[in-house]
């Protein structure tokens, strides 16, 4: 990080370089034509991203201070909020930043409580969570799903297209949020699904790759099956570094929290974060998280990957 004494003003910043962060900003930086700096704790990426002309800075003060629009790619809203409002976030450093775009999962009511407070220090505010795999971030392919105003919303879509193929306005603040949370409480739904397949047609005689190969023909073909199905569970590849047990638990239970605001039972939902939550707790927390199968095959005597 030796070069940010000398960083000048620049037009974008990017704060979160994980497994997600790291490839986003990447493509930013490539495809807008743009000057980024960019922060995160761990120093390697920032070393990485160098040769994509990223700019690294020493803080997330330091990205304020010389970035117009500000990225976030965060483990959870605790991060999304110390970076915004912390006594050494965003808004207490009146920098220069006046959009702030989350590109994390965050919960729909702290989404839009940072919004209202930094709009009180005349900061805009967009949610832009993110679908699909690693390799679609690596690739440039992500689903986008956006809430905020019209104008800062046009503003950062062509630098969200940069990160995405499809890029969804869904609403207002918090709206982003709303139908993230909503698609990963059905993929990992469908994920329970799909283990419960492969355990009962290995027990019945059918080879898992047959059997989804199969499905993927029909009705019950989908974006889980063809990918986490079999690229995951079919070859038993669970990987660290990937989408881990514990995000996807994270993210079921703010699909409940959501549920039970707006008054739902979501009795299946509840059920999946069950099985996650079993999952993390035998030891996979930090695994890929279609490693779920591992707890249906034991429990119905299938064996395990």
């Amino acid at each position: 990080m030796g070069n940010a004494g000398a960083l000048g003003f620049v037009d974008l910043g990017f704060i979160g370089l994980g497994v997600m962060g790291e490839p986003m900003c990447a493509n930013l930086a490539r495809k807008s034509g743009r000057p980024v700096a960019a922060f995160d704790l761990d120093p390697a990426p920032l070393e990485r991203l160098g040769a994509c002309g990223v700019r690294a800075c020493a803080s997330v003060g330091e990205v304020a201070e010389r970035a117009a629009v500000v990225f976030l790619s965060l483990p959870s809203a605790a991060e999304v909020e110390a970076v915004c409002l912390g006594a050494a976030g965003i808004a207490a450093r009146r920098g220069r930043t006046r959009i702030v775009v989350d590109m994390s999962t965050s919960a729909v009511d702290a989404t839009r409580r940072i919004s209202t407070a930094l709009a009180g220090a005349r900061i805009e505010y967009v949610d832009a969570p993110v679908a699909r795999t690693r390799a679609a971030a690596q690739e440039g392919t992500l689903l986008i799903m956006v809430g905020g105003a019209d104008a800062p919303f046009r503003e950062v879509e062509p630098l969200l297209a940069c990160m995405g193929s499809d890029v969804v306005r869904c609403g207002p603040v918090g709206s982003g949020q709303v139908v993230k949370i909503l698609n990963n409480m059905v993929l990992f739904m469908t994920g329970q699904a799909l283990a419960e397949a492969l355990a009962i047609g290995a027990r019945a005689g059918v080879e898992g790759k047959q059997l989804f190969e199969a499905l993927a023909r029909g009705s019950a073909d989908s974006f889980a099956l063809r990918n986490h199905g079999l690229k995951a569970m079919v070859p038993g590849s669970f990987p660290e570094k990937a989408f881990p047990t514990d995000y996807a638990l994270k993210d079921i239970r703010l699909a409940l929290d959501l549920a039970a605001a707006c008054g739902v039972e979501a009795r299946g939902a509840r059920l999946t974060a069950d099985l996650l939550q079993a999952t993390s707790a035998a030891g996979f927390g930090g695994n890929y998280w279609p490693v779920l199968v591992k707890l249906i095959e034991r429990a119905g005597g299938a064996g395990t990957r």
